[in-house]
């Protein structure tokens, strides 16, 4: 990849063929759960009516998208009280549409500004915002699923089954970081 750059108001990076394959894979994947999540609320008439959609009241069983939704009220482990689990469901019932839907977004744009064999990728800043949620988005959910955690080496053995992913994750960062630089620089 061409680092970004700012140029005006827009920035500039260039993609091979490979990385833009490989970000729109794993964008897609994520855009993909995100969207199941989204079908699983439960149908309301009176959403329908009033046109405020309701969620689910229980945070994700799959620990990918249990961190990408994590609950909207913490609840005290030593003593969940029924009106704290209540409202956990009903905070997470109220914002997590929402939620859904600002992520599936930003994975949207990404799709849309990332050419399928590679090239240039011209952003405005808005775009740019989306892209960073994007990525984020992404490096959370490839993080959880690969454990990685403050203490991790950036390189593991050649046998864990992890360690192409975990470069492909150490990518991300350097993808994301580098955009900052170039909106901030």
């Amino acid at each position: 990849m061409k680092n970004w750059r700012r140029k005006g108001e827009v920035v500039l990076a260039g993609f091979e063929q490979q990385e833009a394959a490989v970000l729109r894979g794993l964008v897609s994947q994520l855009e993909d759960m995100l969207r199941a999540r989204a079908e699983e609320a439960p149908q309301d008439e009176l959403a329908e009516l009033t046109g405020i959609r309701t969620g689910p009241t229980e945070s994700p069983d799959d620990p990918v998208l249990s961190r990408l939704l994590p609950d909207f009220h913490r609840l005290d482990p030593d003593n969940p009280s029924k009106e704290s689990l209540d409202s956990a469901a009903a905070m997470r019932s109220l914002h997590e549409p929402e939620l859904l839907d600002l992520k599936v977004g930003v994975a949207a744009v990404v799709l849309e500004t990332l050419p399928r064999d590679g090239g240039d990728v011209r952003l405005d800043f808005e775009q740019a915002d989306a892209w960073l949620k994007a990525l984020n988005d992404v490096r959370l959910a490839l993080g959880t699923a690969l454990d990685v955690t403050e203490d991790m080496p950036d390189e593991l053995p050649e046998d864990d089954p992890r360690a192409p992913h975990l470069g492909v994750y150490h990518w991300l960062t350097w993808v994301q970081e580098s955009l900052i630089q170039a909106l901030t620089g």
